[in-house]
């Protein structure tokens, strides 16, 4: 306990640049009080404990405005980066040296049993106000930008933004195309010119039908 202890007051020191020293952080630092609350209650959960364990947690809710289901389980070094609003699901997983910022969901769909919650795996920074709802994995060194809203699985070393998200770096490659402002198709222009072809077609149908018409006429005068 007192090693992971160590590793969590490590992790903040390391990635918040506000972090003066190891007594600060443990005494007024929210998002590691609510890892420090969050160890026994997860204990206690898997021993069958489950009135003391979400007892606690939900203690830990009020005094942090971290909620942290029981059950989810939480690496070594994670760091929750203000705390306010985060929320960790039942079956959620985050792995080591996670990164959350405030406002963040690792949640579920509703639609899922049993697994129901993402995986994190190592070194994942979720962004403030981003959701991650599912049960699917993201991958090592990943992150989740500020607002998005993640539905499917991503994959290692990768960079997702958007509602919903998508991947745009994929170890540090853009993986979308840059807009092109100036070779950019003119939609009105294509309109005009399906319409254009279409009316040729046409004009050279009646021209047939015309001439059809005129034989049929001297056929009949004769």
């Amino acid at each position: 306990m007192l090693d992971r202890l160590r590793a969590d007051i490590r992790a903040v020191k390391e990635r918040d640049p506000a972090a003066r020293n190891s007594l600060e952080i443990l005494l007024l630092y929210s998002g590691l009080h609510a890892i420090m609350l969050h160890r026994p209650a997860y204990w206690l959960y898997h021993h069958k404990h489950f009135f003391l364990a979400r007892f606690l947690s939900q203690y830990a809710k009020f005094r942090t405005g971290v909620e942290i289901h029981p059950g989810a389980k939480i690496g070594t070094g994670v760091f929750i980066d203000h705390g306010c609003g985060i929320v960790i699901g039942e079956t959620a997983e985050v792995g080591d040296g996670c990164t959350l910022y405030q406002g963040v969901t690792l949640g579920g769909t509703g639609k899922d049993t049993g697994k129901r919650h993402p995986t994190l795996g190592r070194n994942v920074t979720v962004g403030s106000g981003a959701k991650v709802l599912g049960p699917f994995r993201i991958g090592d060194n990943s992150k989740i930008a500020a607002g998005a809203v993640v539905l499917k699985e991503i994959p290692p070393n990768a960079t997702a933004v958007g509602v919903p998200a998508r991947v745009v770096r994929l170890g540090g490659v853009r993986v979308t195309q840059d807009l092109d402002q100036i070779h950019m198709p003119d939609p009105v222009g294509m309109e005009f010119t399906a319409l254009q072809k279409q009316l040729e077609a046409l004009t050279e149908r009646v021209g047939r039908l015309e001439e059809e018409n005129r034989r049929l006429k001297g056929m009949k005068n004769e």
